[in-house]
């Protein structure tokens, strides 16, 4: 779809007013049955909390887009990762399992695939702070409606919300009797069930459960294992009581379970490396299909799995004092993930177990006070209080093939001059044992076993004070100072033999030489040379020739932390502000301008790529702690610190409204978290910023018809970032930020005598192609800059809503089965081999609904 094309269908779109989407299907009637029904009404104002307190969305000079329940209905939005076709500042992408899910706001946002790195993007549930992507993708009932905050909104939501907020509102109990069963079928063998029920348990006391139930036959077939991959089995439960004992004290308490049990998730061949012929030959057949993610055929050798389960609970206090109302909220809530994964995602039994056990235990605390006055001035301070403790078992080992591969990968960088056998004999002999290392090199069995642990504990204080300059101008400022602390501690042990031997070892220097006058160097220079190995030859090449043995070593000894100059801790502290000029220009028109900053704290990388700082690294070596092939890296990501200017108008009329935000939007110190093929590269950028223009409406040019349109078009930069995994990323643009994306679509509604009603959907969701990833290791810039993205979806869905409650639906999402990867990286141990993850196929169904 060209731009051409897409700017001419907004034009249409928008051919009759300026519009506002998403947010203006406010929630309806408490009496009325049919939440798919037609309630539009731009004359009605919809509520959020996004400032947390509770405005109209027209109020909130904040640039949020609201999701309903109506809209998440039609939409057939069934979990997170489809919002991001109603929220084109939004991506999520679930990557290599369950447990990861990654989202981005105008192109910010990390946190995925390693627990000791937070997120950038702050995911609330119902007041509450869900810390990782584990506990972020369950089936909520009943929800209210979701609400993303874009740009950096620490000075109200703390220290992990430098990119912006997902805050999910579910419905509180009622005291009217009510409640709602639905069922759902679709392809694969989908089946989604739910139900949630409401009603008084006496005069001062409501309830509400909910269940929900939902199961998928894979959509892709592994064809070694003859079994269908990415399936979808997770079910919860959460209960509510609601107490409000007096017209001033309402408590508020949640409970909840939910577990996931699924084998996730494929990656597919999207470039076949010199490797493939090797583990095709180990695998007896074929071992990947080649250069084909979208044949969602796989071959592995046994069935990855991730069990996750997450529970909590929370309670929410709210006292009216008058003209002042004191919130609290407190929560505790575990995580547990244990995953397993085929990570080389080949047939051959290269990897023969690669798993993930971790628990994280979290309670919050939050007090806030906030006033009312009929004055020009009113505030809102507050206290939060974070701790959390991780802790993460991790297994690598290699399989039974994996002896031969490497057999196979030496001979090949040695030109046929060694092998594994003659590898164990020479280096055991050079060292005074011919048989020291007699079948240990690569043998099955061995790998890592690392253990990791993270205790964080954070708190601040923040605040924001209104000043009503005039009737019409309001004047906001708010601070938020933030106190980060994090312990960490590892206990891993190698028992990959290989790669703990120093190749450039003086022991060696005699293997090194007869090598070097084999390959035909002067016998004069090669003695030289091999007694020297740090130089280079006139070529260029190394004068090692065992260097390029060092790219097998693939788990080297490991350095525990802390010990005598890691303390193994970081301590952080930020004050991040904010100050806004609202103008109310008329009663349907604002506008506003914000400065505001924001903060994340350090992150710890907890896993086996977790080395020293550059800067550690000589006084590790000088205190005796130095490790055979020990380099330097990260134990930790400095903080990021962001920074956004934003200018925005917010516009409402009786048959339309509309968004506009412009901004420029930066993080010094962007933590980078990058996939190298072995583990993940954590650094800092010195700065990422972008320059973006948002805008969403809607449109009643007719009664019963509502037309969306929502843009986002952002230009992104590197402004610094040296050290990136993939050398100097300065001045260049971050790779999977599209241009230009487009949400748009329209919902008609048709009521007949009798009161039934008819509800038709469709959307469509459009990302301008991008480059998928900064770089690849080991491949030239141009294979990378060559693999692209480009979104053209097409959702759909036809509802009747009959007088008694009763509805049936058709839907469909991804109509077009639009193909795109969404991430690439290299594949894991195969040099020269690029693996990918594809999008989702068309999925689509029947939906049966009764409320009552």
């Amino acid at each position: 779809m060209t731009l051409r094309n897409i700017l001419l269908g907004a034009t249409m779109l928008c051919a009759a007013t300026p519009a506002f989407a998403f947010a203006q299907e406010g929630p309806a009637p408490a009496d009325d049955t049919t939440a798919t029904s037609d309630v539009t009404d731009y004359g009605n104002d919809i509520i959020v909390t996004a400032s947390k307190r509770s405005q109209t969305l027209q109020d909130t000079p904040i640039a949020v887009s609201v999701t309903s329940a109506a809209d998440i209905q039609n939409a057939q939005i069934r979990d997170l990762i489809d919002l991001q076709s109603a929220v084109p500042s939004l991506r999520v992408s679930q990557l290599q399992s369950s447990a990861n899910t990654n989202f981005i706001i105008r192109g910010f946002g990390n946190g995925a695939n390693n627990p000791g790195i937070e997120p950038s993007v702050g995911v609330f549930i119902d007041g509450v702070y869900r810390s990782r992507s584990a506990a972020q993708i369950g089936d909520l009932p009943n929800v209210e409606r979701i609400e993303v905050l874009r740009g950096p909104q620490s000075t109200l939501f703390g220290k992990n919300a430098s990119a912006g907020v997902i805050s999910i509102v579910t419905q509180k109990p009622q005291y009217t009797f009510g409640g709602s069963v639905e069922a759902s079928y679709g392809n694969y063998d989908a089946i989604v069930l739910k139900g949630d029920i409401t009603g008084p348990i006496s005069d001062t006391i409501a309830f509400s459960l909910g269940a929900n139930f939902n199961r998928r036959d894979g959509y892709a077939r592994d064809l070694n294992l003859d079994t269908d991959v990415n399936d979808r089995n997770r079910w919860g439960v959460r209960g509510q009581l609601l107490f409000e004992p007096t017209d001033a004290l309402s408590i508020r308490l949640i409970g909840d379970y939910d577990k996931i049990d699924e084998n996730c998730c494929i990656a597919g061949n999207v470039i076949a490396g010199p490797t493939v012929p090797i583990t095709d030959f180990l695998a007896g057949g074929t071992s990947v299909d080649a250069e084909n993610p979208f044949s969602y055929r796989v071959y592995n050798n046994f069935l990855s799995s991730n069990r996750i389960e997450n529970y909590g609970g929370s309670g929410q206090i709210d006292y009216d004092l008058g003209n002042m109302a004191l919130t609290s909220i407190t929560a505790y809530r575990q995580v547990r993930a244990d995953t397993n994964q085929d990570s080389d995602f080949t047939s051959a039994d290269l990897i023969g177990r690669k798993s993930d056990d971790t628990a994280i235990n979290t309670f919050t605390q939050e007090l806030r006070l906030a006033s009312d006055f009929d004055g020009p001035i009113n505030f809102l301070v507050g206290g939060y209080y974070f701790n959390e403790k991780i802790k993460q078992h991790s297994q690598i080992a290699f399989g039974s093939d994996f002896r031969d591969y490497g057999n196979a990968l030496i001979q090949a960088a040695s030109g046929g001059a060694l092998s594994v056998g003659t590898l164990e004999g020479a280096l055991g002999a050079y060292e005074g044992d011919p048989t020291k290392y007699l079948g240990d090199f690569f043998h099955v069995g061995d790998g890592m076993d690392e253990y990791y642990r993270m205790k964080n504990t954070a708190w601040s204080i923040f605040g924001t004070l209104d000043f009503e300059i005039s009737d019409r101008l309001t004047l906001t400022l708010g601070g938020n100072y933030t106190k980060d602390k994090k312990r960490f501690s590892t206990n891993v042990k190698s028992t990959d033999v290989f790669s703990g031997i120093d190749l450039d070892a003086a022991a060696y220097t005699p293997f090194r030489q007869m090598l070097l006058v084999g390959a035909g160097v002067d016998p004069v220079q090669a003695a030289y040379l091999a007694a020297n190995p740090t130089l280079t030859l006139p070529d260029g090449s190394s004068a090692n020739p065992l260097s390029g043995l060092k790219a097998f070593q693939f788990l080297p000894p490991f350095l525990d932390v802390p010990n005598e100059v890691e303390p193994g801790k970081t301590n952080d502290g930020d004050f991040s502000y904010s100050a806004r000029l609202a103008y109310k220009l008329t009663d349907t028109l604002n506008v506003y301008a914000t400065y505001a900053t924001g903060f994340k704290a350090s992150s710890v990388n907890l896993s086996r790529d977790s080395r020293p700082l550059a800067a550690d690294l000589p006084a590790i070596i000088a205190a005796g702690r130095g490790l055979p092939n020990l380099v330097a890296g990260t134990r930790f990501a400095a903080p990021e610190e962001s920074t956004v200017y934003e200018a925005g108008l917010k516009a409402q009329w009786s048959v339309a409204s509309l968004n506009l935000a412009v901004f420029k939007q930066s993080i010094k110190g962007f933590q980078s978290n990058v996939f190298t093929g072995t583990g993940f590269a954590l650094a800092n950028a010195g700065k990422q910023s972008t320059w973006g223009l948002e805008f969403d409406g809607s449109v009643r040019p007719v009664q019963g018809l509502n037309l969306n349109l929502a843009v986002t078009w952002l230009d992104p930069k590197y402004d610094s970032f040296v050290k990136s995994a993939f050398g100097d990323l300065s001045g260049l643009k971050p790779a999977g930020i599209p241009d230009l994306s487009v949400s748009m679509g329209g919902t008609y509604t048709h009521e007949f005598a009798g009161g039934t009603k008819a509800i038709m959907h469709v959307d469509y969701q459009y990302e301008s192609p991008t480059q998928i990833v900064d770089g690849l290791l080991g491949l030239p810039a141009t294979v990378a800059q060559n693999l692209k993205r480009e979104v053209n979806q097409l959702n759909a869905s036809f509802t009747v809503a009959l007088t008694n409650g009763f509805e049936l639906g058709v839907w469909g999402r991804n109509l077009t089965n639009a193909q795109y990867l969404t991430t690439v990286f290299n594949a894991v141990a195969q040099s020269g081999s690029v693996s990918g993850y594809p999008s989702q196929p068309r999925t689509y169904g029947v939906t049966g609904r009764f409320k009552f």
